[in-house]
């Protein structure tokens, strides 16, 4: 029986502006208001909703503060906070994110953003020592199995129904990893689901990204008696 929980944000909408609208007005103008060039910017629907038409998948594209919100729901949850929580994310164009357990995210919006695009250009934060967050080139497939490559749970309202509860129990009596989707419309690629040994939905309807994270998160706890036990020895670590 595996003691951690892994949790992987998969197809997150979490990328820097694409090349093939730099040159569009609305990408221009953001830039230049915050004195970076276009590609050193995260792609945001709120400020790019009308460069992002032209896009592949722009429903599924944009959206950073879903892992903002997200992040700081696992990372600031007991489960984390006493070590028995790991959290990876994988965004849409393949880019995995590893987090240290110990990193704590910025709650103000607009740090986070800046700390994301320091991430996706340099590929660590920080620069120097041991990093706190770090990016590499990756599928989804080849962080599974890297991960859990016994069997991973897949959390879709298309699934069978299942508590959160059972969901953990089999996944840390399997040592599975959970997935769960970091964007904003639609589903997982075909090739998410066939990673699949089993997928769930923990409520009829869909549920924003950081709900079913927290659902997921506070049944472990129960699950493992964290509350129960009082424990405090967390700590965490600022950027």
């Amino acid at each position: 029986m595996a003691d951690i929980l892994k949790i992987v944000l998969a197809e997150a909408s979490l990328e820097l502006v694409p090349p093939e609208i730099w040159g569009h007005p609305a990408v221009r103008k953001n830039a230049i208001r915050r004195g970076k060039k276009p590609g050193e910017t995260l792609l945001d629907v709120s400020l790019h909703y009308s460069a992002m038409r032209t896009l592949s998948q722009p429903h599924k594209r944009g959206r950073p503060d879903i892992v903002h919100v997200t992040l700081l729901e696992l990372l600031s949850s007991p489960l984390n906070l006493e070590g028995r929580l790991r959290v990876f994310i994988h965004t849409i164009n393949n880019v995995v994110i590893f987090v240290n357990p110990s990193v704590r995210i910025p709650k103000n919006y607009n740090r986070f953003v800046g700390l994301m695009e320091q991430l996706l250009i340099e590929g660590r934060v920080p620069p120097k020592g041991e990093p706190l967050l770090y990016a590499r080139t990756m599928t989804l497939r080849r962080l599974v199995e890297l991960v859990s490559p016994r069997c991973t749970i897949l959390l879709d309202e298309s699934g069978e129904p299942a508590s959160p509860a059972s969901i953990v129990e089999e996944a840390l009596s399997r040592d599975c990893s959970i997935i769960i989707g970091g964007f904003p419309h639609g589903g997982f690629a075909e090739d998410t689901y066939g990673l699949a040994s089993a997928t769930y939905s923990i409520y009829s309807r869909a549920l924003e990204a950081w709900v079913v994270a927290s659902r997921i998160a506070c049944a472990a706890e129960n699950y493992m008696g964290l509350l129960e036990k009082g424990q405090g020895s967390g700590a965490a670590a600022g950027i």
